[in-house]
């Protein structure tokens, strides 16, 4: 189980780790694909925002569709069971949206 952590009286020791990449969501699959890879990594949304984001910016009809995110988290070895082999735990989502850069296609 993850959860959202909140330091509201704690500096950040380490600078967070910023992830930009493609984001997709459907049933059963929540995956991450950084920009120039061809590499898909499991997504751990740990506030909940990101599945949020993407429904109200694609339709149920179209779930699966790739959008563009940046995310703060950090990458982790995947929990047994899982499909992949390492899980991006997204802890805040800094930008969504349907525009894909040129470069991260």
């Amino acid at each position: 189980m993850l959860s959202c952590k909140h330091k509201a009286d704690q500096k950040e020791k380490h600078t967070p780790n910023i992830f930009k990449g493609l984001y997709s969501f459907e049933p059963g699959a929540k995956t991450f694909r950084p920009c120039g890879t061809q590499t898909d990594f499991w997504v751990a949304d740990s506030c909940a925002q990101l599945e949020l984001k993407y429904a109200q910016l694609i339709s149920f009809e179209k779930y699966g569709d790739r959008v563009y995110i940046e995310a703060e988290g950090n990458k982790i070895k995947s929990a047994a069971g899982v499909a992949f082999d390492s899980t991006v735990v997204v802890t805040k989502l800094i930008k969504i949206t349907k525009d894909i850069p040129a470069g991260c296609k």
